[in-house]
């Protein structure tokens, strides 16, 4: 076959009883890392910040522990920032999706190959 002219996608999601966690979660948690601010994070992305705060809330709930810490601005401006817990699970999702992705790539070569 040509598998240097086909190509698959893979995106990994974490579920409980509903979704909770995935590649849109992800990013937008990075971004909050590198500025800290959802606020920021959300203009980044192009997401409305009411959306972003639904899905981070909605993760909260689900897996129990907070992602984010926040400060709301004022004098000293606001801040948000990912809590300890938050960030393992995040680098865990990564290192998840890294190792499925190179295991993925291997199959999908074997099978499809020449």
């Amino acid at each position: 076959m040509m598998a240097g002219k086909l190509r698959y996608t893979l995106m990994l999601r974490v579920y409980g009883e509903e979704k909770i966690f995935g590649p849109g979660i992800a990013e937008l948690l990075e971004h909050v890392d590198e500025l800290h601010s959802l606020r920021k994070a959300t203009d980044a992305m192009g997401m409305a910040y009411s959306k972003a705060w639904t899905i981070v809330k909605n993760a909260e709930n689900a897996l129990g522990f907070p992602l984010l810490e926040t400060k709301v601005g004022g004098r000293g401006g606001g801040y948000a920032a990912l809590t300890d817990r938050g960030r393992r699970f995040l680098d865990a999702y990564r290192r998840f999706e890294s190792v499925v992705h190179a295991y993925a790539d291997e199959i999908f070569e074997d099978l499809f190959g020449e």
